[in-house]
């Protein structure tokens, strides 16, 4: 969520001005360009106006898509300038809904241990991943963080491995393992006068730095289209050259599900799915300067999506609905093959 861009080669404030008025114009996104200009403003400094979008966000008539995560992310800036009362009973609040999504549950944790509550961060993250992958065949993407956030604070606790820091281990990709990266001695090592033990040190925190970098590389999932039926119906009527892209809904549909397990199977991580309609397709082809008929124009509209943060993740958390909209759990609709 914070822009993993260096402060001085950024203006913070112009970039947070610049997001909100493209937020102002795209209102259907407004709540991933609001969210991202109130990151600069904290990296900025400026924690109360990163507050105020915060609120500006939660105050809105329309529904939030992750009204957990804002919370969370409320939460963890007023702790950050002296409303700590504030921020634990939004921690509190955001902890009892026990959100679906990790992003939430790693935000409030994360918080919790930057402060030295380190015990209950290590409840926190536990929270999380009991209830996001129990059972779950194996872990999405996104709960990456919260797997390694655990092990983390519990290496600093002196807990010993369970089964799933083990598969924190499995899941973590860098040269350097997690016990050593999460390793409480190595602070210790910053005060060496020993030149062996600073480069080891320094070596280990090169690693790290590449596995933050490799999680960051993507800004956003890779996106597949999808086309409600009976928005797909209106496009295919309108542009009948589409037609040999999508010959039915359910063909879509399958097409989509398909094309993730493949990508999944091959090691791609960070999936997600963005939900196209006609005007704004029509809309992005006009600013193209292309025609709405060109089939090579799907997949920079999807990318298109995806950036300005319509991606939702694939596949859905435990329990949650199928993302093709049918209501039904995506276990029991689109997921059920692999269930």
């Amino acid at each position: 969520m914070r822009p993993d861009t260096p402060a001085e080669n950024v203006d913070h404030p112009a970039e947070a001005a610049r997001l909100e008025r493209t937020a102002a114009r795209y209102p259907e996104d407004a709540e991933a360009l609001l969210l991202q200009a109130a990151a600069h403003l904290e990296l900025a400094g400026d924690r109360p106006a990163a507050t105020a979008l915060y609120d500006r966000l939660l105050s809105s008539p329309d529904t939030l898509e992750t009204p957990h995560l804002v919370r969370a992310l409320k939460a963890s800036n007023l702790w950050e300038y002296g409303h700590e009362a504030e921020a634990r009973a939004i921690i509190d609040g955001v902890r009892a809904a026990s959100p679906r999504d990790a992003a939430p549950w790693v935000i409030v944790a994360e918080s919790l241990e930057s402060h030295d509550e380190l015990e209950a961060a290590q409840e926190t993250f536990t929270e999380g991943v009991a209830l996001l992958l129990t059972d779950v065949p194996e872990p999405p993407y996104s709960t990456h963080p919260l797997l390694f956030g655990r092990h983390r604070v519990r290496r600093m606790l002196g807990v010993s491995h369970d089964e799933w820091d083990t598969l924190a281990d499995s899941l973590h990709s860098s040269s350097v393992s997690l016990d050593e990266l999460h390793d409480p001695k190595r602070v210790w090592s910053l005060g060496s006068d020993n030149p062996a033990e600073l480069e080891a040190e320094i070596s280990r925190l090169r690693a790290e730095l590449g596995a933050f970098r490799e999680a960051l590389s993507r800004p956003f999932p890779v996106a597949v289209l999808h086309w409600p039926e009976g928005e797909l119906a209106e496009l295919v009527g309108a542009y009948a050259s589409l037609a040999v892209e999508y010959p039915s809904h359910e063909e879509h549909l399958a097409t989509i599900e398909g094309s993730l397990r493949e990508l999944a199977a091959s090691g791609t991580p960070n999936l997600g799915i963005v939900t196209g309609t006609v005007p704004s397709y029509e809309a992005f082809a006009a600013s193209e300067g292309a025609s709405p008929g060109d089939v090579d124009l799907l997949p920079q509209y999807a990318t298109t999506l995806a950036a300005r943060g319509r991606a939702v993740a694939w596949p859905p958390q435990r329990g949650a609905s199928c993302w093709c909209g049918s209501g039904t759990s995506y276990e029991g609709c689109h997921g059920a093959q692999a269930v």
